[in-house]
């Protein structure tokens, strides 16, 4: 079964029954037709108990492929050759618009230095990460959705274009991330949250940050290293909402390391995790490092602590820099 609920499922299954049987006289065409069938066919499932169960080997079907598509009645292994050929085409053509979407390389913003290293567990990636510059400022957005997959990539594609809109507005910081949680809770499914940082940085140095449940961001100086202020609700939970921004002064050569779960919580092949400690380590270590710098020696130490053991989620870090 879906982790979406039978009640909220057939909501959503009538409305498309409803939206289909609005359009007139399209709606008498092969395509509606077929289409008004799979509906019928998903609220008859829901009806006898075996929605989301695979009608050839009548496994579960899988949750994320459940969420972005309710209509599915296949499994991954129960698809055919050209159902599955079908499917990596459309998630490599997914992968493609969701690269585009990473910020460019070559992203500058005067006084500032950025990088970061992005390793989705599969073709698509729930991991979400921005920069925008806004005139005096730059907008910054790092985090994590709720789930892997198709699913995920979907909703992070969302929050790009939400805050993107949202960025125009010139708001204050708290502000403009309770109107986007406002948006984001009413518009998607009741089990979508995200783990969330936005920030936004001056030329001279101050930089203010919401926390939505996200790992804290480490602050890298000339000392040491100080783990910022842990936020609160995640994203997408709860309507209004509100998000205490925390403000923090950089001096030159400080840095802000932002990461997702996937790096704190690789394992190696005893099943022991990287781990909080450990990061912290290795950035007191290279605390005055660029960017680049800062990430590359991270990775190697995780690789050192991995071996062989593969990633079981996504991975992404990300530094910003004051020169």
């Amino acid at each position: 079964m879906s982790g979406m609920s039978p009640v909220y499922l057939r909501e959503q299954l009538l409305d498309r029954r409803a939206r289909l049987t609005s359009l007139g006289e399209p709606a008498e065409s092969d395509e509606v037709t077929r289409l008004l069938g799979e509906v019928d066919s998903a609220l008859q499932r829901l009806d006898h108990g075996n929605y989301g169960i695979c009608g050839n080997c009548h496994e579960g079907i899988e949750a994320d492929r459940l969420t972005a598509d309710p209509l599915t009645t296949f499994c991954l292994d129960c698809l055919t050759l050209e159902q599955r050929n079908a499917l990596q085409r459309d998630l490599d053509s997914a992968a493609q618009v969701q690269g585009s979407l990473l910020p460019t390389r070559d992203f500058q913003f005067p006084g500032w230095e950025f990088d970061y290293h992005y390793e989705p567990l599969g073709p698509v990636s729930g991991d979400y990460f921005d920069l925008i510059a806004a005139d005096e400022w730059l907008y910054f957005f790092f985090g994590d959705v709720a789930g892997k997959g198709v699913a995920a990539s979907l909703l992070m594609a969302q929050l790009h274009t939400l805050f993107r809109s949202l960025v125009t507005k010139r708001q204050a910081l708290d502000k403009m991330v309770f109107e986007a949680n406002n948006l984001f809770t009413a518009s998607t499914l009741p089990h979508a949250y995200a783990t969330l940082l936005v920030g936004r940085v001056e030329r001279e140095g101050k930089v203010e940050i919401c926390n939505a449940g996200h790992q804290p961001p480490q602050l890298l100086h000339g000392r040491g290293v100080d783990t910022l202020k842990p936020g609160g609700f995640p994203f997408g939970l709860f309507p209004s909402v509100q998000f205490e921004p925390v403000t923090v002064a950089l001096e030159r050569g400080d840095s802000l390391f932002l990461y997702t779960d996937g790096l704190s919580e690789a394992r190696d092949e005893t099943g022991q995790e990287y781990g909080e400690q450990r990061l912290q380590r290795i950035l007191e270590s290279g605390s005055r490092h660029t960017a680049s710098e800062t990430i590359q020696r991270l990775l190697e130490d995780l690789a050192e602590h991995r071996r062989r053991t593969p990633l079981t989620d996504d991975l992404t870090t990300m530094v910003i820099r004051r020169l």
